[in-house]
């Protein structure tokens, strides 16, 4: 069994049917999705999206680009929905200070308040990091002292160095299509290190397309070529890795109370 740990189903003006995309991965493999939020308005559909299917699950946050907006009000409204079955994390959240999008303040502010709501809840993290190490590492420390959290640091593309301290913070890494790239050696080698428990796949869809499919809209069906260089680059076998992310997935992304 496959299990699509970071999508985005309710992008409408990219991913339109969701019944043909969802029978293009049940042929693939795939049996499971998580379906990530971004901001406030994705949160009623995405609810709605888990209703409709009984293997899709949802999470509830705003992505760094939408930090501006992180209020009071919306965490409040993640919190009033911890006890649906079907939302099983907190974000996507974290720092992306390549694109700036949202002040950098306001990024900070954001992500310890998804931090804080995840120590309260037990509800792992979905992590998006671009050109911010240090500073989600120093987040990272100066929070965890108060109460343990953990999560995935998904579409990974940080250092070797930044990986050992997130897995030393009891964190998960996602490979997503990135991996297949051609200039993505030192990302490649960076994922033969990570541990066997330790390791999450994922599309990113509709973004981030693997090869031979890059340039093209992606889905969760397309998420086999990511496992094949994946098993390739760590001499794993294929249906083994599957299940170990399959695994890996319902170990972290369990209802904790």
């Amino acid at each position: 069994m496959i299990v699509d740990s970071h999508c985005h189903l309710s992008y409408k003006n990219k991913l339109e049917n969701i019944d043909e995309i969802i029978h293009a991965a049940d042929i693939a493999g795939v049996k499971k999705f998580l379906n990530i939020s971004t901001n406030f308005k994705d949160f009623e559909n995405l609810i709605n999206i888990s209703k409709k299917y009984t293997n899709i699950y949802f999470t509830l946050g705003v992505h760094p680009h939408e930090a501006d907006q992180t209020t009071e009000e919306i965490i409040y409204e993640i919190k009033r929905n911890v006890d649906n079955p079907k939302l099983l994390a907190i974000g996507e959240t974290g720092l992306d200070f390549y694109y700036n999008h949202s002040d950098k303040e306001n990024q900070i502010r954001s992500l310890e308040m998804h931090i804080e709501l995840s120590q309260e809840t037990q509800l792992p993290l979905v992590i998006h990091m671009r050109d911010a190490e240090e500073e989600i590492l120093s987040i990272f420390k100066k929070k965890i002292r108060n109460k343990n959290f953990t999560g995935v640091i998904h579409c990974f593309t940080g250092s070797q160095n930044f990986a050992n301290k997130m897995l030393e913070l009891d964190f998960y890494i996602s490979a997503s299509g990135i991996i297949t790239f051609k200039k993505s050696e030192e990302l490649r080698n960076i994922f033969k290190t990570i541990p066997d428990d330790r390791l999450l796949v994922e599309t990113d869809s509709p973004y981030l397309s693997p090869e031979p499919l890059r340039g093209k809209i992606n889905q969760p069906s397309h998420i086999i070529h990511t496992l094949r260089v994946l098993a390739d680059i760590r001499n794993d076998n294929y249906d083994k890795l599957c299940l170990k992310t399959a695994n890996n997935f319902d170990n972290l992304f369990h209802k904790r109370k």
